[in-house]
């Protein structure tokens, strides 16, 4: 990089600020010791506003921490929901010992694509009488660029049940669960339909 010159306005400014300083003697400084009882800054009064005392750099309630944090990932979601089905049949599920009857795999598809391709395949499948199939999400694309805004892994696999858990296909839906390795894993699931009536 080229060191580039000051002009005249400039220098006359550095010269005085030069002259208006003063020296320090490292014998005449003062250490300062922090007293966490008087030195920290007064409590935010109650009824202010948590938007005002962030812009007053007060913090209001719990302390966030440093890293970002998402909402829970849909996966941990669907893992955790009560079991609709019966308990028996749901264990043979998650050990992958069920066959699916039918499966629909989204890889390379966007969001506008996979929605309508979703809704047909769950319909066309509860219209068939069949009671356990396979949605293929994949896994996703690590695509988080250590920006300021955290970026969710997986877009398929985030939205999928949550379209699941949607009309007109959640009247359809009887339980969503994480397929088996042999079927996929974390990048499919199993989508127990309810009996066609």
């Amino acid at each position: 990089m080229k060191r580039r010159r000051l002009s005249a306005e400039d220098r006359e400014l550095w010269d005085r600020v030069r002259a208006s300083a003063e020296p320090i003697e490292r014998g005449n400084l003062e250490v300062q010791r922090f007293d966490p009882d008087t030195d920290l800054p007064a409590p935010a009064p109650r009824n202010m506003t948590k938007a005002k005392s962030v812009l007053l750099g007060r913090s209001v309630g719990k302390t966030s921490s440093t890293t970002h944090n998402l909402a829970p990932a849909i996966h941990d979601h669907v893992r955790h929901a009560p079991v609709q089905m019966d308990q028996k049949s749901f264990g043979k599920l998650k050990r992958g010992k069920l066959r699916p009857e039918a499966k629909l795999d989204l890889h390379g598809m966007t969001l506008d694509r996979a929605h309508p391709a979703l809704l047909r395949f769950v319909m066309d499948s509860h219209g068939n009488g069949k009671r356990l199939i396979l949605v293929v999400t994949g896994k996703g694309k690590q695509r988080d660029e250590g920006g300021p805004i955290p970026v969710r892994h997986g877009v398929l696999r985030h939205q999928v049940p949550q379209w699941l858990a949607m009309q007109p296909l959640k009247s359809v839906v009887l339980q969503i669960a994480q397929a088996h390795i042999s079927h996929g894993g974390g990048g499919a699931y199993y989508v127990y339909l309810r009996r066609h009536r």
